[in-house]
């Protein structure tokens, strides 16, 4: 098991709103990691993706030292419920946070299990040898879009509602996730990204990094390097886990 991460501020903006943290326990065969990308202006969105992945990361150091009581899926949950009534408590008692929220995606990995959990429209990736598969469903406008056949894959690149979301942890004092399951084998790789990275580097290109690249730290440098090298508009950031 291996992990790295990296986050970058981008070619444009002058603050990263970005945010993740990674927890590897190798004597219990456990990693968590998470990505939040931060809304609501110029300071508020840096306290949001910070306070998520602070609170939510606090919650799991916690339960894997319990090897999460038998119940994964509950604990992240709970993880995720903490991170959120943060969020939104702050938004709500401090004027100059109001309306803040953030994306989050995380994971969860032991040696028999792998659940993904997001809200809004950071992404998970699992990727094998010969594969690349979005683990998770974009919040966004865009995506509702595509789902209803207004506009294809390819024209939502381009679309000028492509970075609004229709569900951000925070921005009210319930939010739920969407919970996924997969299987993950000895070389498979799980990655965690901010919109940053998704609507810069092709999907092609993150497989054939993640699949082919030697180490999860290069495959995160060059991943960063190639949103870098196409003008990086937004904060970009990547985990990469290897089983």
């Amino acid at each position: 098991m291996e992990i790295w991460g990296k986050t970058d501020v981008g070619a444009v903006r002058r603050q990263n709103q970005d945010a993740f943290a990674m927890l590897l326990d190798e004597d219990r065969n456990i990693a968590v990691f998470v990505v939040c990308d931060g809304m609501g202006g110029a300071r508020a969105g840096n306290i949001a993706s910070g306070m998520a992945v602070e609170r939510f990361m606090e919650r799991m150091r916690k339960y894997a030292e319990e090897d999460f009581g038998g119940d994964m899926v509950g604990c992240m949950s709970a993880a995720i419920a903490a991170a959120n009534k943060a969020v939104y408590d702050k938004s709500i008692s401090d004027e100059r946070c109001m309306g803040m929220g953030t994306t989050l995606v995380a994971a969860a990995v032991t040696r028999e299990r792998c659940v993904v959990m997001n809200i809004g429209d950071s992404r998970a990736y699992k990727v094998t040898g010969s594969s690349i598969v979005q683990v998770t469903r974009d919040h966004s406008v865009v995506e509702d879009m595509i789902d209803r056949g207004d506009i294809s894959r390819q024209a939502a690149k381009e679309h000028p509602k492509k970075n609004l979301i229709t569900r951000a942890l925070g921005t009210n004092a319930g939010e739920m996730p969407d919970i996924f399951s997969h299987e993950l084998r000895e070389g498979d790789s799980l990655l965690l990204c901010s919109d940053g990275l998704s609507n810069t580097v092709e999907e092609r290109e993150i497989f054939y990094e993640t699949a082919y690249g030697r180490d999860v730290r290069g495959s995160c440098e060059r991943l960063i390097g190639l949103a870098l090298a196409r003008g990086a508009p937004d904060n970009a950031t990547v985990v990469l886990f290897r089983k």
